[in-house]
């Protein structure tokens, strides 16, 4: 980042008894930027999110917001924080607006700037036709948008979001994208987690989270580039099939990778062969002839996100591995 962080991360733990769920996390996320942190569930993107929004405190590291600590000033840094929760919390029985003006109440708002700053927030959210409609009579998107006009009625410079997409439908989900990239170009700094990949793409930059490690940091189309070539999934019927079948595609492409042949990484991931390599395309007719009956599909093409999780952990984004508990006596 050319500019100084808003938002400071400096190797943040935390233990849940015996078990670490986030191992020593650092980063910085810019003024004005749009962040994402990308993992699966049991990555330690939740715990991540109670700590900065001061719900629980670190087992140990710290983190500061516009150069404030919860140790030495936390009524200050929670001033500058808007948060969105990833269970709804407005009042379903109270309107749209008596929900913004109960939340200002609780801020220390009131009067008429509070009723036109929650007018203000309304409208640019697009649900001003709705505010004297009840939280009930809502769609799930509209609901979130109230939800985060809430989260801005005191002006924060952090605006954070614990899977914001959650129960939305695919139009709402890319409605929220579009409200969330309009807010960070306006200057308010986004940060959220997400176990959504499409949702993580929309971000200026990502960091990737896996048994409470960070493992990526960076834009989604360095990360990718990073992954080199393009990749080729066989997919078979089972895992010790796509053990076998990868030992054996291995051995065939060493072979051939003495000739000057760009460099290949082969591995089995559940039930399928994946082949990071600079010319996967000519590679099809070789394998489909050597390999016929051995799988059920090909598939190829450009790194995605996940293919990075991949690349970086060695294990699937929704496998086993992904979601085990970390031990506290042991990296995670």
């Amino acid at each position: 980042m050319s500019a100084p962080p808003l938002v400071e991360v400096d190797g943040l733990s935390r233990s849940y008894g015996d078990r670490l769920a986030l191992d020593g996390v650092s980063f910085g996320v810019a003024e004005g930027e749009l962040f994402a942190l990308l993992g699966p569930n049991g990555g330690g993107k939740t715990t991540l999110f109670k700590l900065l929004s001061t719900l629980l405190p670190p087992s140990s590291g710290t983190f500061r917001v516009d150069g404030l600590s919860p140790v030495r000033d936390l009524r200050g840094l929670r001033r500058r924080l808007g948060v969105v929760f990833q269970s709804p919390s407005l009042d379903r029985k109270l309107t749209v607006l008596e929900n913004l003006l109960v939340h200002g109440a609780v801020l220390g708002l009131g009067g008429a700037a509070l009723r036109a700053r929650a007018a203000e927030l309304l409208a640019r959210m697009g649900v001003a036709d709705r505010a004297g409609d009840r939280v009930e009579t809502l769609s799930g998107g509209l609901a979130r948008r109230v939800e985060i006009a809430k989260a801005l009625l005191h002006a924060p410079r952090v605006l954070l979001l614990d899977e914001p997409s959650t129960g939305l439908d695919p139009l709402a989900r890319r409605s929220l994208r579009a409200l969330l990239r309009e807010l960070a170009g306006g200057g308010t700094t986004v940060l959220l987690t997400t176990h959504l990949f499409d949702e993580a793409e929309e971000a200026g930059r990502i960091g990737l989270l896996d048994r409470g490690r960070l493992v990526a940091l960076g834009s989604p189309a360095d990360l990718k580039r990073d992954v080199g070539g393009e990749v080729l999934v066989l997919a078979t019927e089972s895992g010790d099939e796509a053990e076998r079948l990868a030992s054996d595609v291995a051995a065939a492409l060493g072979a051939r990778a003495e000739d000057s042949v760009p460099s290949r990484r082969v591995g089995a991931l559940g039930a399928t062969v994946r082949i990071e390599s600079l010319d996967a395309p000519s590679l099809v007719p070789s394998l489909a002839a050597a390999f016929a009956g051995r799988f059920r599909s090909l598939s190829f093409g450009a790194p995605s996100l996940e293919d990075v999780f991949v690349d970086r952990t060695g294990h699937p984004f929704d496998g086993d591995a992904a979601d085990a508990p970390a031990s506290a006596g042991r990296g995670a």
